[in-house]
């Protein structure tokens, strides 16, 4: 069935593009790590020339970004943000040290901990290219760990672009049961007509996520005991001691949390507007300018998110008031589809600048849900009744952006409002505006955003599996968040500047392993960020690269975040005299404050609040990397963790570790190398 629908899709776009066959874009951009700004030219491209001109764009967006060819920094390349607190090896469960709540209003299934290792619509790309280009990413790490990412990209014809992205995430860990094998595949299809009236938009995005659950070590005490120092021997409290394997191609999870999603997304749009030409001396540049536009947006997902157990430990699961017989398995799944139909019309004020538009849509989004209720009844019923339920919701939206030439006041305003359904009453409103007031100043962004949310299905709705309070559930209020933020960046300076202040009604949280709550009255967050490069040196070669955190939550709320967290890089940043070569080596230093941070619930997924232990970092986490780029190729070589080695009853080792969570360490000395190349085909 799978196949099939990829294949409509896909079929579906080209055909209509070959009736009257990459154009503007509206709606307010999202935020995406990494990206470089520029701007395509108007010069017509020879398809043969050995130079390469490359831009790309978000669905939601019109702005065009370049390929990121920076070495600095080695998590811009692979999914792990630096900022992220993760449970001990790659691929698992993960959090933000920085504090950003959800504010997405409407229908959320609430399993958030894999998110950062998933591709999304949101992240789909759309390039256009003068020649065909691929890159080839390969990273190993420590214990065999493995990290694998290929592009392809390439215009069809100078009005069709198709590209593909497939990513690879395996790691066995450092402690038992605690691998991860991720799978994630995108592509896009982008085409437009001759006469550049139509426009269609086709995203696929697959991601299959698994990871080993071990509930944490069982004994604190044995990190410290030299019969220890293999890590892989210490008891956990999940997993029935299951011994490490880096076998690449073995991807059993026979204790832990499978995530899968499909998604598949067609965009058309047709304008009504009109035409003109640029002469230039050597062509004739066809031109269109829409002043209205109409557009339909269908997307259908499929989700599973499942845990399984299969050798279920008893006095672990006393933890949520379960029986669980010895050696019985444990399973719980939920399953959604979704399917939304979209229609907007969108409207240009001023003819010539097609980043100025109001929009205003309508959509139908109905959800099917399918959930193991009833637990089971005997040997022959291993995963008890599944109940399916059906909801729907309809909501309008609506965005004026103002994007000016010279980019000294750019606005954007955006709403929506569900109406009817399952989360009617939801909403969410903002506005930005930003404005280039020179090189002495720099750039300056002011914003705010409103959310009125329905908190998430698994703790709203008893009949979700992984709601475990099931009669118990508490009756939930909406929240509300508001969100006020500036930013100010200085190029002369090379100097950032951020704040962020949220209001907060309502706030839903667990607070042990099951229980939900809610903290019903307001409260205040506020965040300040620092970031900084200074030049070292006659030559300025030498480099530090700093960024300083400050949190603080005003008021009693259930919430610990860590006041202050800082990243720092102090190295080499030149050619050391060959024009070639670009080379990055020095020293990173990453340090949170200690604070009570959230424990973790594998059954679950989730992270939860808890007041009574302190995780302390033993020291701030250092590594040592060398970096270099000779024109497409980049090398990446890092050593992370040096401040784990200490003696340990007279052995000396990486076993000094710092803790994710109470009971989750992270790994002593890890070695990572990657190679990373572009090719121009």
């Amino acid at each position: 069935m799978k196949f099939y629908l990829i294949l409509f899709f896909v079929l579906l776009g080209v055909g209509a593009a070959a009736q009257d066959p990459l154009g503007n874009m509206g709606n307010r951009f999202r935020g995406i790590k990494n990206a470089g700004s520029g701007n395509d030219s108007l010069a017509k491209r020879n398809k043969f020339e050995d130079s390469l001109t490359i831009s790309y764009r978000y669905l939601d967006t019109l702005r065009n970004y370049k390929l990121d060819s920076s070495i600095n920094d080695l998590t811009r390349y692979y999914p792990m943000p630096a900022e992220y607190n993760y449970l001990g090896n790659f691929g698992s469960a993960a959090q933000s040290y920085l504090f950003a709540p959800g504010m997405k209003s409407g229908w959320d299934p609430g399993l958030h901990a894999y998110d950062i290792y998933k591709y999304t619509v949101d992240k789909a790309r759309f390039f256009t290219t003068t020649r065909p280009y691929s890159e080839l990413n390969y990273l190993l790490g420590t214990r065999s760990e493995q990290f694998i990412h290929v592009l392809h990209t390439q215009n069809i014809k100078p009005n069709w672009n198709i590209h593909f992205e497939y990513q690879l995430l395996n790691s066995p860990g450092t402690f038992q049961n605690q691998k991860t094998a991720h799978n994630n595949y995108l592509v896009t299809n982008w085409v437009q007509s001759t006469n550049k009236r139509y426009n269609n938009y086709i995203i696929i995005v697959a991601n299959k996520l698994q990871s080993s659950e071990n509930g944490g070590i069982r004994d604190r005490g044995l990190m410290d005991s030299a019969i220890y120092t293999q890590r892989d021997f210490i008891p956990v409290k999940l997993g029935g001691g299951a011994g490490y394997s880096a076998n690449f191609f073995s991807t059993n999870v026979s204790t832990g949390n499978k995530y899968t999603d499909l998604h598949l997304l067609m965009r058309q749009q047709y304008d009504f507007g009109r035409k003109d030409s640029l002469v230039t001396d050597s062509s004739v540049v066809k031109l269109f300018f829409p002043r209205v536009r109409l557009e339909h947006t269908i997307e259908y997902s499929k989700y599973s998110f499942q845990f399984t157990d299969n050798s279920a430990a008893p006095s672990f699961y006393q933890q949520y008031n379960m029986f669980v017989d010895t050696g019985a398995a444990y399973h719980k799944q939920d399953n959604w589809k979704e399917l939304i139909n979209d229609f907007s019309i969108y409207t240009y004020p001023d003819a010539k600048n097609t980043q100025q538009f109001l929009k205003l849509g309508a959509s139908v989004q109905n959800l099917s849900g399918l959930f193991d209720t009833i637990p089971r009844q005997s040997e022959l019923e291993p995963f008890g009744y599944r109940q399916s339920e059906t909801y729907y919701n309809v909501f309008g939206h609506a965005e004026y952006r103002n994007r000016t030439k010279n980019k000294k006041w750019d606005m954007t305003a955006y709403g929506k409002l569900y109406f009817v359904g399952l989360n009617a009453g939801d909403y969410e409103a903002g506005a930005s505006i930003e404005s280039l007031l020179g090189q002495k100043i720099g750039n300056l962004t002011l914003g705010g955003q409103n959310t009125n949310r329905s908190p998430d299905f698994i703790m709203t709705y008893a009949n979700s599996s992984f709601n475990y309070m099931k009669a118990a559930t508490p009756d939930l209020k909406k929240e509300n968040i508001t969100h006020l933020y500036a930013d100010i960046y200085q190029p002369l300076l090379q100097l950032r500047l951020t704040g962020h202040y949220y209001l907060m009604t309502n706030y839903t949280y667990y607070t042990d392993f099951y229980k939900i709550n809610q903290y019903n009255a307001p409260f205040n967050v506020v965040q300040i960020g620092l970031n900084k490069v200074f030049g070292v040196g006659r030559t300025k070669q030498w480099k530090w690269r700093s960024e300083v955190y400050f949190q603080q939550v005003l008021g009693g709320a259930p919430l610990h975040i860590p006041t202050i967290y800082t990243r720092n890089r102090l190295g080499y940043e030149g050619n050391l005299g060959y024009p070639k070569l670009n080379l990055a080596m020095g020293f990173e230093v990453n340090y949170r404050t200690n604070y009570k941070g959230d424990n973790y619930s594998p059954l679950s997924g989730q992270f939860f609040y808890q007041d009574a232990v302190t995780v302390p970092y033993q020291l701030p986490n250092i590594a040592a990397y060398l970096n270099f780029r000779i024109n497409a190729f980049k090398a990446f070589l890092r050593a992370e963790n040096l401040n784990t080695f200490h003696n340990l009853n007279g052995n000396w080792g990486f076993t000094n570790n710092n803790y994710a969570a109470y009971n989750y360490p992270y790994p002593g000395l890890l070695i990572r190398f990657g190679i990373f190349w572009g090719f121009v085909n």
